[in-house]
């Protein structure tokens, strides 16, 4: 165990003692995320300077890490040997660390087909509300015990405990990535993304903005060249390679122009087929139809009412209210597990207590 990994158990273990509440932190670039709580009388367990690579194995491609590690020292790393995190992490501000983005289930633009961060969880080690260093998962695919409470910690936005380490798996870099764009309404773009996203082409982007449609191609090179000259030829035209990378790394850090601004940010979850929601103000529609972005102040009953019609769900993702819930309304049921999760790791309710949810 470590020195800074000791420091935050007896803190944990002072916070027991004291009946303190503690507020988790990182780099806080998605401290916007959640509800706002009261944060005065609770201790602050800071994690940023948590870091560092534990292990790295390029061969089996597993990569362990510190949860406060940020993420472009993380992609400097594997970038040596031409590996990638293959959900394209957001950074919505400058050292956004691996252990935020798996406590706020965070994945970027290629989220359908490259798998989320939640997918390439592999094991993970927590200090719960009892302060105990637990190990869950591991280190290799095929080791299945404890994975799911890996997994659980994706979304739980801290309030399941610590997250101390990371195991993830990792990818080669694409060999050739390339971007066609093209001019179409939005009525006519989500039909045409999911048709494109069921044709055996490379695909690894789709997104929708200010009447053109953004479509990407990463794989091999001769895949990548063939199928790009196949869609020039249906009106598709393809963008150099300085205004590809600049526009899904701006559409994966929430740096468009779509996204500045007061206007509450409202992330739909929902069917990628499904027609988009009756709201005149702004979208931009992500991940070929199954992640879409809306600007407007709206209420939340009326936003879940939309999702639930397009068999899905909504938050109220950045701005606005957030004394209330922003996240979609939990059945009954799911309510009662997650209160129980929320007892086995936490029981006196030491983490981020409310960020998640008014009730847990």
């Amino acid at each position: 165990m470590s020195d800074q990994t000791a420091r935050l158990i007896e803190q944990v273990n002072a916070a027991i003692a004291d009946g303190q509440k503690l507020n988790i932190t990182g780099a806080g670039s998605k401290a916007f995320m959640g509800r706002e709580t009261d944060t005065r009388h609770a201790a602050v367990l800071d994690l940023k300077d948590h870091t560092g690579v534990v292990n790295y194995q390029p061969v089996e491609l597993v990569l362990t890490v510190r949860a406060g590690t940020p993420l472009d020292e993380i992609d400097a790393v594997l970038a040596e040997h031409n590996q990638m995190l293959s959900f394209e992490p957001p950074r919505y501000a400058a050292g956004a660390t691996i252990g935020g983005t798996l406590a706020c289930n965070q994945s970027g633009p290629g989220r359908p087909w490259t798998s989320s961060v939640r997918d390439q969880v592999l094991g993970i080690k927590l200090i719960n509300g009892k302060a105990e260093h637990l190990r869950f998962g591991g280190q290799v695919m095929k080791n299945v015990a404890g994975y799911d409470a890996s997994r659980l910690q994706a979304g739980a936005m801290g309030t399941l405990g610590a997250i101390t380490e990371v195991s993830l798996k990792v990818l080669p870099r694409p060999a050739a990535t390339t971007t066609l764009a093209q001019a179409m309404p939005l009525a006519d773009a989500i039909p045409f993304m999911n048709q494109r996203a069921a044709q055996p082409k490379p695909l690894s982007g789709a997104c929708w903005l200010d009447g053109s449609l953004y479509l990407r191609l990463s794989g091999a090179a001769s895949a990548v060249d063939a199928t790009a000259h196949q869609w020039q030829q249906q009106g598709a035209q393809v963008l150099d390679a300085d205004s590809s990378a600049c526009f899904w790394q701006q559409l994966r850090d929430h740096q468009l122009d779509f996204f500045a601004g007061d206007a509450p940010l409202w992330r739909f979850s929902v069917g990628p087929t499904e027609p988009n929601p009756d709201l005149s103000e702004p979208w931009l529609i992500d991940w070929a139809g199954a992640q879409r972005w809306y600007r407007g102040d709206e209420s939340m009953s009326d936003m879940e009412r939309l999702a639930t019609r397009a068999g899905g769900q909504v938050s109220q993702f950045r701005g606005g209210d957030r004394h209330g819930d922003v996240m979609h309304h939990q059945p009954a049921v799911l309510r009662q597990l997650q209160q129980r999760l929320k007892h086995a790791f936490d029981p006196d309710a030491l983490f981020n207590p409310g960020r998640l949810y008014s009730w847990m």
